[in-house]
């Protein structure tokens, strides 16, 4: 018998108000990450500077992102994720002031490093959350919610941001985002009794009692860095940087260049992200159903990501009628998102129970690593006009990540070191 029926599930009210806290907390770190893009029209004008300087700011953002996220899993393990998550949250609502009140490019730089920092905390907080404290017949699910609210956090950003600025300029709508910032915070320490977690508990549903499997897929570890010998790990972080990387190019450049490639109108190009979101939504909802089984997580990443690089090489390959385009978006939308609470369920099979925040925060900065990294090369693509080519792009990156979903599984299912 599995380690579901070790101990009864507490009520669904119980485990539903911890995964709302969670997913809100997460929509904001998704909301952040799209603040500047869409100012970038006025925030150009206001600062004198070209796309490539405005782009700089994201790549400060990610890159320190990425060393924050790998760091504060260890600060998540010591000293629990509630107060990580409350300072995190913090930054963010002080960045995005900071933003609004900048009178440089580079007192704006300044401010990115610090909203780095704090969108760094939120996936090792998260997962450790969710898989402490509810229950493991509903992680699936609790995977599932967490996908959508990072994804509508995305596309609250622009749908909040360019009709502030239009009507109020951009430092308003700057001001506007720290107050959604600042109103979560608000939310999770009135709340914050649900977020508490005693570390030397056991995780939720895998107390002792009949039908414990005795001997865990991913064994503890006991050194602060003993996880790092886990082969797992590190399949994990390539695959989500792969992953980060096929996401970049999807937000950044494939709107653009699908309508090189096909003539798509300029009204529907604009609409195909929002598209792509809406369907990844909508497939994390049944996604979180086709996670309820651990051991099928694998083949439903791998079935995804192939149909997802099926549809990019159509676009790349196909003459297609420009209105068939943002209808194959939200295709792919809906294949990639069935996937991610699959994917999200691999990592956890492969995190020992005492070491969740240090093995989410150093897998999840691949996804930082990846967002740095997609605009050096897909951008390039696109200033050659090779517009086919980032498509192509896209569906082999896509099939990497079969391969990296299927290796994932088998060194999980391998021997773990044991600590010395």
């Amino acid at each position: 018998m599995s380690t579901l029926a070790a101990r009864a599930a507490p009520p669904l009210r119980q485990d539903a108000t911890v995964i709302g806290l969670v997913g809100l907390a997460h929509g904001v770190s998704h909301f952040s990450q799209l603040l500047l893009a869409p100012l970038f029209p006025w925030l150009k004008d206001s600062f004198g500077v070209g796309y490539t300087e405005l782009g700089g700011l994201l790549t400060i953002f990610y890159v320190v992102s990425t060393g924050v996220q790998a760091a504060s899993g260890f600060v998540v393990d010591r000293f629990g994720p509630r107060p990580v998550l409350l300072g995190g949250l913090a930054l963010l609502g002080t960045a995005a002031l900071g933003y609004a009140s900048s009178p440089s490019y580079w007192a704006m730089a300044a401010w990115a490093v610090l909203a780095g920092i704090g969108n760094g905390v939120f996936h090792p907080v998260d997962y450790t959350l969710l898989n402490r404290k509810v229950h493991p017949s509903r992680l699936g699910h609790a995977y599932s919610a967490h996908g959508i609210t990072g994804t509508l956090g995305w596309a609250l950003a622009p749908a909040l941001m360019v009709p502030v600025a239009l009507a109020a300029g951009w430092r308003t709508a700057l001001v506007c985002a720290a107050v959604v910032a600042w109103g979560v915070l608000a939310l999770l320490w009135w709340q914050r009794d649900r977020l508490a977690l005693d570390l030397a508990a056991t995780p939720a549903g895998a107390g002792p009692g009949p039908g414990r499997v005795t001997a865990p897929l991913a064994a503890p570890v006991e050194g602060p860095f003993d996880f790092l010998r886990l082969p797992a790990v590190w399949m994990c972080l390539g695959f989500f940087l792969f992953y980060a990387i096929a996401l970049s190019v999807v937000q950044s450049f494939a709107p653009e260049a699908a309508r090189q490639l096909h003539a798509v109108p300029a009204h529907w190009v604009a609409a195909c992200l929002s598209i792509y979101m809406v369907g990844s939504a909508s497939g994390m909802v049944g996604g979180g159903f086709l996670a309820s089984d651990p051991d099928r997580c694998a083949r439903i990443v791998g079935i995804g990501m192939g149909l997802a690089a099926a549809i990019a090489l159509s676009v790349a390959l196909l003459p297609l009628p420009g209105w068939s385009v943002p209808l194959l978006f939200g295709l792919m939308g809906l294949v990639t998102g069935s996937a991610s609470p699959s994917r999200d369920m691999l990592v956890k099979r492969s995190t020992p129970e005492n070491a969740s925040g240090r093995v989410f925060g150093v897998v999840y900065s691949g996804l930082d690593i990846g967002q740095a990294l997609a605009p050096l090369v897909f951008g390039r693509l696109m200033d050659l006009h090779h517009y086919r080519s980032v498509w192509i792009g896209l569906a082999m990156v896509q099939l990497v990540l079969i391969v990296s979903a299927v290796k994932v599984r088998r060194v999980r299912r391998g021997p773990l070191p044991v600590p010395a």
